[in-house]
């Protein structure tokens, strides 16, 4: 069995065989174990204490097979025996399985406040915009309350991670890994405004100038009645979203806005990335010990 199986493994490893490897990844069925422990947890999130009779009823999955699966999350310390016999409950360990994500809805709730004042002192308008499939999108924007507005609203609009500079601002300063992959991906764009990425050498060098200065501006080709200023939020290593302000090119030149604006434009940033994590840490999917032990 193992050696009529060797010359297809083979063909998988073979350099231009990505086709062949995801199509195998596309039809294999889903691995039942790990089905099962994310069943599991979903399950004792529910509760705060879970028996395995309770775990039964509500996965359908064999008992002998929840304790080994409780086993093994407790080897990981996501799950602790409590003292009842049977009985098990999360640990703050869980918190780790959402470490990296971060919602839409709290993004927006973290830099909102912020960005309103920032633009009631300054005027501009700002906008805060997120990854999204090769692109982002932005999320909120103070347009409304800037007597400087070009726009009647930015809410929802896609953006060109090459052009844009609230795009290019995640692009350069997001990790080399996401970085590759979302040139690859743009490097076959449609989307006029990615027609840039198709030269790669160029691409890279513009993201390194950007992440040598702290900041990223829009293409002038694009929209040049006005100019916009972008920074990174970061939480830890990992770029969360980013933040911009925009201003009439007749009034203020790029070196003068930066002057004027990048210091306060990236103070914004590591505030809104310390409330995003502020409002991380009271989440979690265990509550309390139940027991009162300590964990």
């Amino acid at each position: 069995m193992a050696k009529s199986l060797q010359p297809s493994i083979l063909a998988l490893n073979e350099p231009g065989s990505v086709t062949g490897l995801e199509a195998a990844v596309n039809t294999s069925p889903p691995v039942r174990a790990v089905v099962r422990a994310i069943a599991l947890l979903q399950a004792m999130n529910r509760q705060a204490v879970s028996t395995i009779d309770m775990l039964y009823v509500q996965t359908g999955i064999p008992k002998p097979t929840i304790v080994r699966l409780l086993r093994t999350l407790e080897s990981q310390q996501l799950v602790r025996r409590a003292p009842q016999h049977g009985a098990y409950y999360l640990t703050s360990g869980v918190r780790s399985l959402s470490a990296g994500y971060h919602s839409e809805p709290k993004i927006v709730e973290a830099a909102m406040s912020l960005m309103d004042a920032m633009t009631l002192k300054v005027k501009w308008p700002m906008a805060i915009a997120v990854f999204d499939d090769s692109a982002v999108v932005v999320r909120y924007s103070t347009i409304p309350i800037s007597p400087l507005a070009l726009l009647h609203s930015s809410i929802n609009m896609r953006l060109s991670m090459v052009s844009r500079a609230l795009g290019r601002a995640y692009l350069a300063f997001c990790q080399k890994t996401e970085q590759e992959l979302i040139l690859d991906t743009l490097a076959v764009s449609t989307d006029p405004e990615d027609a840039p990425a198709r030269d790669q050498i160029a691409m890279r060098k513009l993201l390194d100038n950007i992440r040598q200065a702290g900041y990223a501006t829009r293409s002038p080709v694009v929209r040049p009645i006005s100019r916009t200023l972008a920074v990174p939020v970061m939480v830890g290593e990992r770029v969360v979203a980013t933040v911009g302000l925009t201003f009439f090119a007749s009034v203020l030149t790029e070196s003068k806005a930066v002057t004027t604006y990048l210091t306060d434009l990236q103070q914004l940033a590591r505030n809104i990335g310390t409330r995003l994590q502020e409002l991380d840490e009271p989440e979690a999917l265990a509550g309390p010990d139940p027991t009162g032990m300590p964990t």
